[in-house]
């Protein structure tokens, strides 16, 4: 059975899904008989179209230059093309523009509207639209995966699946690895925020703004997700109360060490609050890890509390969530078959 997926956004993330998908997609073919053919590649100035196939062979050789393949088309926009090229799955994986989310939230909602099944990587239109956006899948029988907005390759949005006779009541986390790498290393080498945020920018941890990781607001819009995901709740990313870690200071961290702690950016959502702020853990937490790793806690109603870690960042991690969010679409359309 063939399934025809449009990829919109060939930044890290798209690159990474095309070069897993190219190598597992003969695996797939043999396994569940699915023929998963790319029709079409949108970027933001254009973009390659072949329905019968695009070569990612061919693509991925390009590398950076992909503009200069013979089925690029200049000025070819997503949003006027989602409807028009016979696509099966959509998957959205331009950057987040945490204001507006868009052009992602116009990109997903097309594809909805037009019996087109969604995977994104953009976590923007969730915490901003997530009521309408699954309202809208839900009244166009269509499927909307996206594990890969919350700590990338680990599975915690489709963990609810797997706890169908327990009920999650709260749960704390580690959601920005860009503030947990610049934490670690003031508590570990004694450098300062500053000294500590120029290492992360460095080795591409920190954007050149990394505002919306030391603010908060980067996990806030990852909290809110969860929340309404495994929490049912029914809120926005306004309705979270959010702190940075940019005020920390060497003061802070010689404290937090005097007591046998040290500080993190912990995410909390629980009795219909949500909480971003630095706060102080024990040194033998398993909220205590290094780098940009995530961890989340889920408090449950009848087995206490289930943790899960793993990199929260990267593109081959985010590329390997859509990996598995494809699988299941493609399982769920063809159960029935």
């Amino acid at each position: 059975m063939e399934f025809n997926i449009g990829l919109v956004g060939k930044g890290n993330v798209g690159t990474s899904f095309l070069q897993i998908l190219n190598k597992k997609n003969p695996i797939i073919i043999d396994s569940f008989e699915y023929d998963i053919k790319v029709i079409g590649i949108f970027e933001y100035d254009g973009a390659i179209i072949d329905q019968n196939g695009i070569d990612l062979d061919n693509l991925l050789r390009l590398g950076k230059e992909f503009r200069s393949h013979e089925n690029w088309k200049l000025g070819y926009r997503a949003i006027d093309y989602i409807d028009k090229i016979n696509l099966n799955i959509m998957i959205e994986t331009t950057p987040t523009m945490p204001q507006n989310g868009e052009p992602a939230i116009s990109h997903i909602l097309k594809a909805l509207n037009n019996n087109i099944d969604v995977i994104s990587s953009n976590k923007a239109p969730f915490y901003l639209e997530y009521e309408k956006i699954k309202k809208n899948a839900k009244d166009n029988n269509q499927l909307i995966r996206y594990e890969a907005t919350v700590a990338s390759c680990v599975p915690i949005l489709s963990i609810k699946n797997n706890l169908q006779g327990n009920e999650i009541i709260g749960l704390s986390a580690i959601l920005n690895g860009t503030s947990n790498y610049i934490l670690s290393k003031m508590s570990d080498e004694g450098i300062n925020f500053y000294q500590a945020l120029e290492e992360a920018q460095n080795l591409g941890y920190a954007e050149a703004d990394p505002n919306l990781d030391i603010k908060g607001y980067d996990a806030a819009g990852k909290l809110v997700i969860l929340a309404n995901e495994l929490l049912d709740y029914n809120v926005t990313i306004r309705d979270v109360d959010i702190r940075g870690i940019e005020n920390i200071d060497e003061n802070d961290i010689e404290l937090a060490k005097s007591n046998n702690q040290v500080i993190k950016h912990l995410s909390f959502a629980k009795n219909g609050r949500l909480f971003v702020k630095p706060q102080c853990v024990d040194k033998n937490s398993y909220f205590n890890v290094n780098g940009s790793l995530n961890v989340i806690e889920l408090e449950t109603k009848n087995t206490g509390n289930i943790v899960l870690s793993g990199r929260g960042a990267g593109g081959i991690e985010a590329a390997s969530a859509i990996m598995n969010d494809l699988i299941s679409i493609l399982q769920e359309r063809t159960k029935f078959s």
